[in-house]
């Protein structure tokens, strides 16, 4: 399966669309749609990240054609590690909301999550309940998150 222009929709919108490329919170150097132009400067300590520089030929506005074909290049891994981890048969309103969350959240989460395991058990509906389980950030709800899961929810229900 392939997410829908529905899903890639709700993706843009809570992850934002950026054509130049800027330092997310994590100091990462980050272009279009959450993706991180360097790998390897993750794996830096954060106070080192913020010395690492942005390459000459990536310092432009990067084209909206160019920034949705690194979104869906992107995208193709989350694709992937829902349909491992989500063997099951799912619409798809529900692989459009599984995309969305893993690839805010990762899918060592989803791997992880109560989500999951109420999808493999057969409770959809239950599962659906889960997305809004995790709209937190350092131990406080995020308004963000929330609207983000609520957005996710719907698409897994719908």
């Amino acid at each position: 399966m392939r997410v829908s222009d529905k899903a890639l929709g709700v993706i843009k919108h809570h992850e934002g669309v950026r054509q130049r490329p800027y330092r997310c919170p994590a100091l990462l150097w980050t272009v279009g749609v959450g993706h991180v132009l360097y790998p390897e400067q993750g794996r830096l300590k954060i106070e080192e990240r913020g010395a690492f520089p942005l390459r000459p030929e990536d310092d432009r506005v990067f084209p909206m054609e160019e920034v949705n074909g690194i979104l869906a290049a992107d995208l193709q891994r989350f694709e992937r590690g829902v349909e491992k981890f989500c063997p099951v048969v799912l619409t798809q309103g529900q692989f459009d909301g599984l995309v969305s969350f893993s690839f805010n959240v990762g899918l060592g989460t989803l791997q992880r999550s109560t989500l999951r395991q109420k999808l493999l058990r057969g409770d959809k509906e239950g599962a659906g309940e889960e997305f809004l389980k995790y709209c937190m950030a350092a131990g406080k709800i995020l308004k963000g998150l929330q609207n983000r899961r609520i957005d996710e929810r719907a698409l897994f229900l719908s």
